[in-house]
């Protein structure tokens, strides 16, 4: 519905859904065409938004375990929903699984809605009153919470927050959300600071920075 209230046509808009499998990139792009933005900006700021999924691929990748000919396919569902579900899983049968049901599920509903969207969006009239882009946002923040179990990770996500809203005014669309990536390896470093032994400081077996101990030593 945002897309065709931004003026794609129908066709357009079933196409953007169907190639472009991430609902932060599309609002991004149909949000700065509306806007009257240049096509080649909306396009770069989608793609930056993007990028994150790559990251997500990393970790999946290890987990999933595909074989080569499938890890195109499996590409295109790879998003914050799939990859939630299958860090939630405890053996790699159940991440196969949950990650194939969830995608299969999400792109074909999300695809079916798109349709539904685009042609009744002139029946429902002006989009913008809706507040639709705040639905994937929203979505995503549901999905992690519950993940967020220590003090290191709720700290990382706070980080990440005040990065991504403080730079949205300052920077491009979509480069808000990379800067707060640096999150995780800020926080990450820090800990590894506070830790014994990790400091430069020497550990208990005299060498600098080890933390190991000595044979028979109590620990």
């Amino acid at each position: 519905m945002t897309s065709a209230g931004s003026g794609l046509t129908v066709p357009q808009t079933c196409a953007l859904s169907l190639l472009v499998f991430t609902g932060a990139s599309q609002f991004a792009l149909v949000g700065a065409l509306a806007s009257g933005g240049n096509p080649l900006t909306a396009a770069a700021g989608a793609f930056f938004l993007g990028v994150r999924n790559a990251f997500y691929g990393l970790r999946l990748s290890q987990l999933l375990a595909l074989p080569r000919a499938v890890r195109p396919f499996a590409a295109q569902w790879v998003i914050d929903e799939t990859t939630a579900v299958a860090l939630a899983q405890p053996n790699r049968r159940s991440v196969r699984i949950g990650f194939t049901v969830t995608g299969l599920t999400l792109y074909v509903l999300w695809n079916l809605t798109t349709l539904l969207g685009a042609v009744g969006a002139d029946a429902i009239g002006d989009t913008d009153a809706w507040g639709l882009d705040a639905a994937g946002p929203a979505v995503f923040l549901a999905l992690l919470a519950p993940m967020l179990t220590t003090t290191t990770e709720r700290a990382v996500a706070g980080a990440a927050v005040l990065l991504g809203l403080g730079l949205l005014s300052v920077l491009p669309a979509g480069v808000p959300v990379l800067v707060a990536a640096l999150a995780a390896p800020a926080a990450l470093y820090l800990e590894g600071r506070r830790r014994p032994g990790t400091d430069g400081r020497p550990g208990t077996d005299g060498r600098p920075g080890t933390g190991h101990h000595a044979p028979g030593e109590d620990r």
